[in-house]
């Protein structure tokens, strides 16, 4: 039986790299994004679709999930991507911007997860691959928000398994590092510091350490581990993904907290920064 997933935020990056490998794996691939008659460089198949999805729109996640029925029938997995950075001081945020970040990349998720599932427990299969981020189980500075929203899906993500494994639904977490994508530039929402310049040195050194980093991922490589979460029939809930992320997880898992905090700290705003 030919298998379907689901993606949202296919338009570009991990997304649309992931619909490409699936689709060539011979599955069927319901492409989400908000604006599908501009993405030209994703081509429409039979096994292909590209459909119209904004996860700050419930009408249009319901009418996307029904669409993805009609075109393929059943869906076998839904790949929970869409989501975005926003980045700088937390008192430099407004409500707007933190009410967005977390409109996008949790409670978007969210109502994505809740429109499937009665689909999943209905066949009584199913499984959701969350992508959040080494930022999921680390921090960095002016990062907050982001991070915030990021903690928020893993512990949604696990809780969630008690209540819907018994019906055949299972999860799973995909945790890239540095990817090699427009997230530094689309993707990435900077706060206005001009009222707060107390905070430029931080933002500068958080800025100089990010544009110097060499190690990254492509997004090809990160929807080759997503196909392997999708394929491999464990029930291995995080992946991580880039030696940068395995590196740094490994120093967050064997030191103590404040030690690690410090390496943080060292490495990205100097071992002798203070205010």
């Amino acid at each position: 039986m030919k298998k379907t997933i689901l993606i949202t935020g296919a338009s570009s990056g991990i997304g649309k790299a992931t619909a490409n490998l699936f689709n060539k794996k011979g599955w069927n691939v319901s492409a989400t994004m908000r604006n599908p008659d501009t993405v030209n460089d994703l081509n429409e198949t039979s096994s292909l679709k590209k459909i119209k999805l904004d996860v700050q729109n419930k009408e249009s996640i319901i009418r996307a999930v029904e669409l993805t029925q009609q075109s393929f029938g059943q869906i076998h997995v839904v790949l929970n991507n869409a989501g975005y950075g926003a980045v700088g001081p937390f008192e430099a945020a407004t409500d707007l911007q933190i009410k967005r970040q977390f409109e996008v990349n949790l409670f978007g998720l969210m109502d994505v997860t809740k429109a499937v599932i009665p689909h999943f427990k209905k066949n009584n299969y199913g499984l959701f691959i969350n992508v959040t981020s080494l930022g999921g189980l680390m921090t960095f500075p002016i990062f907050s928000i982001y991070h915030a929203s990021k903690f928020a899906v893993e512990g949604f993500t696990e809780a969630l398994q008690y209540e819907l494994n018994p019906f055949g639904i299972e999860f799973k977490l995909i945790e890239p590092g540095a990817v090699a994508t427009d997230f530094a530039t689309r993707s990435l929402e900077m706060f206005n510091t001009e009222e707060y310049p107390d905070y430029d040195i931080i933002l500068q050194k958080t800025q100089d350490f990010f544009s110097n980093s060499k190690v990254s991922s492509s997004p090809e490589q990160v929807a080759e581990i997503i196909f392997n979460a999708a394929t491999d029939d464990s029930k291995q809930l995080r992946y991580i993904v880039g030696e940068d992320a395995k590196q740094i997880a490994e120093y967050r898992a064997k030191l103590p907290y404040e030690d690690f905090r410090n390496m943080i700290k060292g490495q990205v705003l100097g071992t002798n920064f203070e205010i």
